[in-house]
């Protein structure tokens, strides 16, 4: 059997794959005061990231409609479906799939289809869908597949420290957090998915390059064996950062499997300029 894999734009994916007709990204609409624009392959990071320096307000974004997962899931004859989606905690584009999962079946009562809660975002929701093309470009019937990708899912954290915390706090999605520093903005906080796919405080660093730091070190603990893990690097319009940190990950933690890679629209808004995204 053959597959699909549909993911909504929080998650980036490398050129290679968005030519491949396995893959399709489902957009967010992203806004900044009346500017609205889909998080596609128009999607301009440096003038979405201008236009949010210079606005006073707070960048917001809308989850994909039932129907345009349906579109997707219509296009995809005869294939396994596998939908890949922001944490429902945050966003509400899990509910949305799951509505058009529930419609399409209604219509295909002999399709697979499977919608996963990423519990994360960004290159985490990568994470996810590479496991699925890799067991699925095996062969894997669809039962195998989502059982093992569920474990993996479970299994995977994603890391993040931010230079601005001001789209995810005025967006309402750092309400779960009891102990957020809310001090100087040289205090930078390291943060990571709970595995409910909220957002948690793992500690925080006085400058981004020793947060950094502490973030590879928290990830040491948490994860002793990460050196045969695969790791994921997102960065928003900060590359030298991304290097940093994959340095500090093959030093620290053992790992040769990296990839890096530039944030789409969604996790540009929540991240900020100079945000880094690390997942394994």
């Amino acid at each position: 059997m053959d597959y699909k894999i549909i993911m909504d734009s929080c998650g980036e994916l490398p050129e290679e794959k968005k030519q491949d007709r396995h893959f399709e990204l489902i957009p967010l609409e992203l806004m900044v005061d009346g500017y609205r624009i889909w998080d596609d392959e128009n999607f301009d990071q440096a003038d979405f990231l201008a236009r949010v320096a210079k606005s006073p307000n707070a960048p917001k974004s809308a989850c994909p409609s039932p129907e345009r997962y349906m579109q997707a899931m219509e296009t995809a004859e005869d294939t396994d479906i596998y939908v890949v989606t922001l944490s429902g905690a945050l966003s509400g584009s899990y509910n949305s799939a799951q509505l058009a999962r529930t419609m399409f079946l209604e219509e295909h009562p002999h399709r697979n289809v499977h919608v996963f809660n990423s519990c994360s975002a960004s290159c985490g929701m990568t994470q996810i869908a590479f496991h699925i093309e890799k067991l699925a470009a095996l062969g894997t019937a669809f039962e195998t597949v989502v059982e093992k990708v569920g474990k993996f899912r479970d299994d995977l954290t994603t890391y993040f420290v931010l230079d601005n915390l001001d789209a995810l706090r005025k967006n309402g999605r750092l309400t779960g957090l009891k102990s957020l520093v809310a001090g100087t903005l040289s205090i930078k906080p390291v943060l990571s998915s709970t595995p409910g796919g909220e957002i948690q405080q793992l500690g925080q660093s006085v400058g981004m390059k020793k947060a950094l730091a502490k973030m590879v070190d928290i990830i040491a603990k948490e994860k002793p064996d990460s050196a045969g893990l695969s790791c994921m690097i997102s960065h928003c319009n900060a590359p030298s950062r991304a290097e940093s940190v994959r340095e500090l990950c093959e030093k620290i933690l053992g790992c040769r499997n990296i990839r890096i890679l530039n944030t789409a629209g969604v996790s540009s808004l929540y991240a900020g300029d100079g945000g880094i995204i690390v997942t394994l």
